[in-house]
């Protein structure tokens, strides 16, 4: 019968689904913590050759014998693994439960050193949640337990999970120095995988730097090793990374040759990855297993066929076998269903997406025509408006005119800054502002604003505080005037929703390397203060407290939008506290660069006022503008100026007074009746290349700008002008003319 037994054994084995026979029969402690340690070292493997369903079955009888004999270090580290693998099969909420669990086991059984790592995969698991901050504080939290327990490799790759941090929050000299560290620890103790992974990240923190040289050499260094040891996913990273420096560098030959590289290498791993986590290869590998099984068992039978005894086992067998592969293969043809359904939603939700693009796109050309057609609209009557106010102001008119004149001017200044603010948050969305650093004294510019808005502050019986570290110093290279919006925009707002009360501006230091500073600059009032529900829309375009608040304090409700824009193309951030009655503070923190010297003061110069170097006698000038109201004004503006000129109403006639007179300078509206500004310049430009032709326009849309340029303008004047710009512009360009004159 010894036959007859071991036959019975392979079937039971068969029926409980390969359930080991440790559930059953009693082992040694010794034994069953072998086999823990067996199938934790197997499900390391296993992660590492993409194997992730043998992985997770290997860690689930891991952690059931952990449990049975409650060690808790062990149950600790399969927790973290899991969490690991949770990271890699995109479940970043599963794998945070898996590590909390690992990390309040090991702190409790203080297990130092797997406690570090717990950290440091937590860490990599918020920064696949785009959470940097929260990442930061695990993987430096995981440093100090490894620094502790020495570890060294460890700790190199805490400290390049560190550096990548820096890096997605665009601290790329705080990245550097950390990576620095991590690459001469890595390479100090032959930590290869470590050294190579750095390496190529180090090449991105110099080419963000501006040595794009340097980071194509820390980044082939970096792809040699990795290739050399077949570290596929470092390698993968390392030729995309390649192929972008290269572009920067201009060697496009090279970084197509890179990105293709990559492109293949990502698609095989990618394959490998999809391959090995699908639930299609979970019912496979039970189908295929259990197969393989019954062709042992039923071999087994035939051999013992002539054995009465085990006939109705066989046939109990035979019902078994057929019911599990029955419910396996339904099991699969479901899966298969589900998997074409979802197929065919993806196509269907891909094609909505496209169609959804294309409107986008529609829309942002519509926008743009939109701006452009009402921004005309307005500044047209605009530049009427600024510009009898200004001249009537300049007239000597009756003392009870003038503050009607004023509140006139103020009405078309307020329009037109209305304007100029929507066409500012279009160029922010945009990412079409430029940063015009220049070296300045940061605290005179603020106490220049105070003084600018101390009057209104007055008005509400309000009084400013300026406080100024006294440890910080004054000048600095930065946008100064980007910051000067900044702040006119947020004092300007304290100032709006407070009465008979204070205002506080803050500047002080928080962080300092070399001549780079990071400066935090507060605006504190004790207004009204803002609501719960609506801080979180405060930075959005047209937001304002309530329609209630809108009506008694004014405003447009896009000052806060464009300093969320301004100070994050400043590479910022900016915070908010508020309570209801008690006031309200606005922080941000933007980094500076210390500058040595103090701005150089340009003396305000005058133009065409006693100037003995600009002959203007035989100056003649062409306006062309359709619109009556503005054509006085253009002319009274110029004549002022003791400049003489022309006025033609459209741009047929421009281009014949153009092609019989002797013109220095055109003024050319765009929009005229007949032919447009933009094609009377082209039709000149085909016989004139040298005259001076300022677009004298009300457009001033972004996107509008290269049709200015094609068509051969010289230059564009926006209505309504300063009349100090208008002024630079005419002098500049008949300086420029009658110096080549001197020379020719």
């Amino acid at each position: 019968m010894p036959q007859t037994k071991n036959h019975i054994y392979i079937i039971a084995l068969l029926l409980s689904f390969g359930i080991s026979s440790q559930n059953s029969i009693d082992e040694d402690p010794e034994i069953l913590q072998n086999t823990i340690n067996y199938r934790i070292s197997q499900s390391q493997k296993e992660l590492e050759n993409y194997n992730y369903y043998q992985a997770q079955k290997n860690l689930d009888e891991a952690l059931s014998l952990a449990k049975k004999l409650d060690n808790k270090k062990s149950m600790g580290l399969i927790y973290a693994i899991k969490g690991q693998l949770q990271l890699i099969i995109e479940e970043p909420d599963n794998a945070i439960k898996s590590l909390n669990k690992a990390i309040e086991v090991q702190r409790f059984n203080k297990d130092d050193a797997n406690l570090g790592s717990s950290f440091k995969t937590l860490g990599e698991v918020y920064i696949s949640k785009k959470n940097y901050y929260q990442a930061l504080d695990y993987f430096i939290s995981a440093k100090s337990l490894f620094e502790q327990e020495e570890l060294n490799d460890q700790l190199a790759e805490a400290l390049l999970f560190e550096g990548k941090t820096y890096m997605s929050i665009k601290n790329y000299r705080k990245a550097r120095i950390t990576i620095e560290r991590a690459i001469a620890l890595a390479k100090r103790h032959g930590i290869q995988k470590t050294e190579s992974h750095a390496l190529i990240n180090h090449g991105v923190v110099y080419n963000k730097l501006g040595d794009s040289q340097k980071g194509l050499d820390f980044a082939t260094e970096g792809v040699i090793i990795a290739k050399r040891n077949k570290y596929r996913s470092i390698l993968n990273e390392g030729y995309l990374i390649l192929s972008q420096i290269n572009e920067d560098l201009g060697n496009y030959e090279q970084a197509t040759k890179y990105l293709k590289a990559h492109m293949r290498l990502s698609d095989s791993l990618q394959l490998l990855k999809r391959a090995n986590a699908s639930k299609d290869e979970e019912i496979q590998y039970l189908l295929n297993d259990e197969i393989e099984k019954n062709k042992e068992v039923v071999e087994k039978l035939e051999q013992a066929k002539d054995d009465k005894d085990l006939s109705a086992l066989i046939s109990i067998l035979s019902v078994a076998l057929i019911t599990i592969l029955s419910l396996l293969t339904l099991s699969l043809y479901k899966n298969n269903n589900i998997r074409l359904k979802t197929n065919n939603m993806l196509q269907k939700k891909n094609g909505e997406l496209i169609i959804a693009k294309e409107k986008a796109e529609l829309a942002s050309k519509t926008k743009a025509n939109f701006l452009s057609t009402v921004t005309h609209e307005l500044r047209t009557p605009l530049y009427a408006v600024t510009g009898l106010s200004n001249m009537l102001l300049d007239e000597n008119p009756k003392p009870e005119q003038i503050q009607h004149l004023k509140s006139l001017k103020f009405s078309g200044d307020y329009l037109l800054t209305f304007i100029n603010d929507i066409l500012q948050i279009n160029k922010i969305e945009a990412n079409k502002v430029d940063i015009d650093p220049e070296s300045f004294n940061l605290k005179k510019k603020i106490n220049n604003i105070v003084l600018a808005l101390n009057n209104s502050a007055l008005n509400n019986s309000i009084t400013i505080h300026f406080e100024y570290d006294k440890d910080l110093p004054e000048n600095f290279i930065a946008d100064q005037l980007k910051i000067s919006q900044i702040l006119i925009n947020l004092i300007g707002n304290s100032i709006k929703f407070t009465k008979n009360g204070d205002i506080w501006i803050r500047v002080y230091k928080i962080e300092q390397k070399d001549k780079n500073y990071t400066l935090r600059f507060e605006v504190e009032d004790n207004g009204i203060g803002i609501s719960q529900e609506k801080q979180d829309n405060m930075f959005e375009s047209f937001s304002q407290g309530s329609i209630q608040i809108n009506r008694k304090y004014g405003g447009t409700g896009l000052g806060l939008s464009i300093v969320k824009g301004l100070i994050e193309i400043l590479k910022g951030k900016i915070y908010l506290r508020s309570e209801l009655e008690k006031g309200t503070t606005f922080y941000f923190e933007i980094p500076l660069e210390y500058s040595p010297m103090e701005e150089v003061k340009e003396k305000k110069p005058t133009y065409f006022s006693d100037d003995k170097k600009l002959d203007i006698s035989n100056v003649k000038i062409l306006v062309v503008e359709d619109n009556k109201i503005n054509q006085m004004i253009t002319k009274k503006i110029l004549t002022k100026m003791n400049l003489k000129c022309d006025i033609v109403d459209n741009g047929e006639e421009a281009v014949d007074m153009i092609k019989t007179s002797n013109y220095d300078i055109v003024l050319m509206d765009i929009h005229m009746p007949g032919i447009s500004g933009i094609e009377a310049t082209k039709i000149v430009r085909t016989f004139d290349k040298e005259l001076t032709i300022f677009a004298l326009t009300a457009v001033t849309i972004e996107d509008k700008m290269h049709e200015f340029d094609e068509a051969g303008f010289t230059d564009i004047i926006p209505k309504p002008f300063k009349q100090e710009e208008f002024e630079k512009k005419l002098y500049n360009a008949l300086s420029s003319k009658q110096d080549s004159s001197a020379t020719a």
